[in-house]
């Protein structure tokens, strides 16, 4: 039988049962028949089978042809890609994070998209005595951050009319970009150059540049970025020092993503059709 949780008034039941049918799967039992999961799961068999039927429809168990037995499917081994990646990234980020401080001695951060919010999720920072206060753990629209547009202007005009489903944008200074139009063209603009700017746009006195991240799909799965107060971050230091600084560091990062052989691989397959 299935060890039993705590019951809390939140639980779903039926989708608690659902994953207790994929945990009954493991490298020693890949392949379980119906009736095997019946008697571990305590349920009858008509449960089971309407569980079976909406984990497979759904991708995440397949049936056997030949012995009717079920299987974990490929939508499981896609979310474990999506966790492992992440765990990758992290561990591949810090020493490009510390090339960025050795090269420029100014914060540098990763981060992502989630939902309608990018994330700091890591930082080196300078040892500078004056510096912005550190956002890891923060998130912010990314509309006004330059990590975050330098993922969006990469991830597809469809996310961000799923982010910004109306013309007016919330606005955190006066330099914060605020309708969707304004946004799209900016987003145009990053494409053709490879990197973002946030010039006061989220925080007063405060400047950040970004470039993004590409894996071994060729997608967009992180930006890297660095910031400080408008007196370091002028206009003309981003574009002569550190924008060529965290374009390097991109390429990296990427590069240890993966992106490079994606790359590849996508143009021969190209080639070929």
């Amino acid at each position: 039988m299935v060890r039993k949780r705590e019951k809390s008034e939140y639980l779903i039941q039926s989708v608690s049962n659902a994953c207790d049918i994929l945990e009954c799967f493991s490298l020693d039992e890949e392949e379980i028949g119906i009736n095997e999961l019946v008697k571990r799961l305590g349920l009858n068999k008509t449960q089971v089978q309407r569980l079976l039927t909406t984990l497979e429809y759904r991708g995440f168990v397949e049936r056997s042809r030949v012995t009717g037995g079920y299987k974990l499917g490929l939508k499981i081994f896609e979310l474990g890609q999506v966790y492992t990646t992440r765990l990758q990234i992290f561990k591949k980020a810090k020493p490009v994070l510390e090339f960025v401080v050795g090269e420029c001695n100014e914060t540098a951060y990763l981060g992502d998209l989630r939902g309608e919010y990018v994330v700091y999720l890591m930082s080196e920072e300078t040892t500078k005595p004056v510096r912005a206060i550190s956002r890891v753990g923060s998130r912010f629209r990314p509309h006004s951050t330059a990590l975050g547009k330098a993922i969006l202007a990469f991830i597809g005009d469809e996310v961000v009319d799923e982010i910004y489903p109306d013309e007016e944008l919330p606005a955190y200074t006066e330099n914060t970009i605020r309708t969707k139009s304004q946004l799209k063209e900016e987003l145009q603009r990053i494409r053709e150059r490879g990197y973002s700017v946030d010039m006061e746009e989220t925080e007063p006195g405060v400047n950040c540049v970004a470039v993004p991240v590409f894996d071994y799909r060729t997608k967009v799965v992180a930006g890297i970025s660095i910031s400080g107060p408008v007196t370091r971050f002028s206009m003309e230091r981003i574009e002569s020092e550190l924008v060529h600084v965290l374009l390097e560091a991109g390429r990296r990062l990427s590069a240890a993503m993966g992106y490079d052989i994606g790359k590849k691989i996508k143009e021969r397959v190209g080639d070929l059709l």
